[in-house]
């Protein structure tokens, strides 16, 4: 095993930030954490990414996306390899890429995981991305994709995408 060059570790990441996760443009894969590694073998490059789920139906563009910048700027031999554990979880999201979110209309993640209103009987107070308010509503667990909720400011009367927490 060859020892790895810094300057082309620095040169991958540095193109990895230009794949753009398909379900949300805004970010990139880096924004999202979800490369958890790159290593440079003699002329192989390996980047290793996790799913932000599972069954994520997106990772085989993202993985598409890698190797095709990678080949771009000269690098012929990528593996992408998929690695599942540890999972994902929204703490790998960037501040950067919170900052997106917000920006493109989608809440980010806050700090609490679960909404508790079943077992606490408070609703979990989430930002409105248009108002700001924090009168909103769940509508439904599952929003436009599987890593999002639906809900809907009480105020501006807007419906928007949660990234869920996990």
């Amino acid at each position: 095993m060859v020892s790895e060059p810094i300057n082309i570790r620095s040169q991958v990441l540095q193109i990895l930030e230009r794949v753009t996760d398909p379900e949300i443009p805004v970010l990139t894969i880096s924004d999202l954490g979800v490369v958890r590694g790159v290593e440079i073998l003699g002329d192989d490059i390996e980047v290793t990414i996790t799913p932000t789920y599972s069954g994520c139906p997106a990772m085989k563009e993202i993985e598409w996306g890698i190797k095709t910048e990678l080949l771009a700027a000269g690098f012929p031999n990528v593996k992408v390899i998929t690695k599942l554990s540890p999972a994902w979880t929204t703490a790998w999201l960037t501040e950067a890429g919170k900052l997106k979110l917000k920006e493109y209309g989608i809440a980010p993640p806050d700090q609490d995981t679960e909404d508790k209103m079943s077992i606490m009987g408070s609703r979990k107070s989430i930002q409105c991305p248009q108002c700001q308010s924090n009168n909103t509503e769940l509508i439904s667990q599952f929003g436009s994709t599987a890593c999002k909720s639906l809900y809907r400011c009480l105020d501006c009367l807007e419906p928007f995408d949660y990234f869920k927490c996990h």
